[in-house]
């Protein structure tokens, strides 16, 4: 694709983000140059049209679809006379106002002070209310060390003192950080104790993952166009074809260009992922550059080292194809010849699904099955429990305070029973699970 039409393609995400974030998109300006200005990213010319744009259009705030440095934010700012964000403030914006979970939340601010702490260089005397426009260095004022005299001390203890404000507070954040996830890390240990195969959803933001997962599951995750609207995991119990049962999650979307900084801002979602025995790589097929898009999700999963796990592919929203386009579609995959097909579905009609659920039991990895005879006390319910929820009974009798069957369990679970000194003995080891 032309670089002319991908930068044009990555401004409409970019005003997709902005509303996301609650603006109303007053106008855009689109530039196209071999090599980006250090000092104004755009150039002095563009900047003029760029204020005249947003002076015309009574517009308060400007949006770059580039991460500024300090310097060219400041810079450009001073040219407009407008307050300025870049495309990484935008997208921690929208992550602060979707997290709900403490560790969320935690990570976005971590991510936010991060961000800020460069961003304070030179703006002493402005956070210290002293010195109006001409304060502290850089581009601003005039002749140099001039232009600070009169207000160069308070500003710059004032800078000083919110440094180490910040720097207090991440360290805050990050203690309290690795608590929640010590705590999350107890939570899955005790969820891993019990043998379901877990599935995560990934794909590029709103692809329809939210909605395919609410089909799979029944669940009443929330189901917006907005991106980032999920940025918290969701991990719902489902069954399948074989009666078994398995854990899925709901993952934030991925976006192409996203810093590497902010990949830790939903570290809690993306663990889902790298514990996943299985990855449901979503994609909007009804999307013409949904090709594009998924080399984008693939390269965040390569940074996550995830892309050896097994994968597959669901292409969704086939309801917006025409019939023409679907068979198109299958026949090129017909045609290739190799790798795993693809499966077609629509969340919304959910047509498909009984094809991806049967396809998600052959994918995800199998428990075998032992048989075992057992003799339990009765007080022990909630191992009971955990027999009749994931094995088979075969067989029981209640003989006083004890409770004598014989069933079939998953192995893993088949351990723990030994481990308790439940097990009398194991009898025979059968194929694959139905639990």
């Amino acid at each position: 694709m032309p670089t002319g039409e991908q930068g044009r393609e990555s401004l409409l995400e970019l005003e997709e983000l902005a509303r996301s974030a609650g603006a109303e998109i007053a106008g855009t300006v689109f530039q196209l140059r071999e090599a980006a200005d250090p000092a104004t990213l755009v150039g002095r010319g563009k900047l003029d049209e760029i204020r005249a744009e947003a002076n015309a259009r009574g517009a308060p705030l400007i949006i770059f679809d580039s991460e500024l440095t300090p310097m060219q934010q400041r810079n450009i700012e001073e040219a407009t006379e407008h307050r300025v964000i870049d495309r990484t403030q935008l997208i921690l914006d929208i992550f602060a106002k979707h997290a709900r979970s403490r560790e969320g939340q935690l990570q976005v601010e971590l991510a936010q002070l991060n961000y800020m702490l460069p961003r304070l260089t030179g703006r002493g005397t402005q956070m210290s209310r002293l010195g109006g426009k001409s304060g502290g260095g850089g581009s601003g004022g005039t002749g140099g060390g001039a232009g600070r005299i009169g207000v160069r001390g308070p500003g710059e203890k004032k800078l000083e003192t919110d440094r180490r404000r910040i720097r207090d507070r991440v360290g805050k954040i990050q203690d309290s950080i690795n608590e929640v996830r010590k705590q999350r890390a107890l939570r899955r240990e005790a969820r891993n104790a019990v043998p379901l195969g877990t599935v995560a959803l990934v794909g590029y933001t709103n692809a329809g993952k939210s909605t395919l997962f609410n089909a799979l599951s029944r669940a009443e995750v929330l189901v917006s166009s907005r991106m980032f609207a999920t940025l918290d995991p969701t991990v719902r119990a489902i069954r399948l074809p074989s009666n078994r049962r398995i854990l899925v999650s709901d993952t934030v979307g991925f976006i192409r260009d996203l810093p590497k900084g902010l990949i830790t801002a939903f570290r809690a979602t993306l663990e889902e992922v790298q514990e996943a025995a299985l990855l449901l790589q979503v994609s909007d097929i009804s999307n013409p550059r949904h090709e594009e898009l998924d080399v984008e999700v693939e390269k965040i999963l390569d940074e996550l080292g995830v892309m050896g796990r097994p994968r597959l592919r669901v292409f969704n929203k086939v309801d917006r194809l025409t019939e023409a386009q679907r068979q198109e579609l299958e026949a090129a995959w017909r045609g290739t010849g190799g790798g795993t097909p693809p499966v077609f579905v629509s969340a919304l009609t959910e047509e498909g699904l009984e094809e991806l659920l049967r396809r998600m039991d052959v994918a995800v990895p199998v428990d075998p099955v032992v048989k075992l005879s057992l003799h339990m006390p009765l007080s022990e319910g909630r191992s009971l429990a955990l027999i009749h929820a994931l094995g088979r009974v075969l067989h029981s009798q209640v003989s006083e305070s004890h409770m004598d069957l014989e069933a079939e369990v998953p192995e893993t679970i088949a351990r723990r029973l030994k481990l308790n000194d439940f097990v009398v003995k194991g009898t025979s080891r059968s194929s694959p699970a139905y639990l």
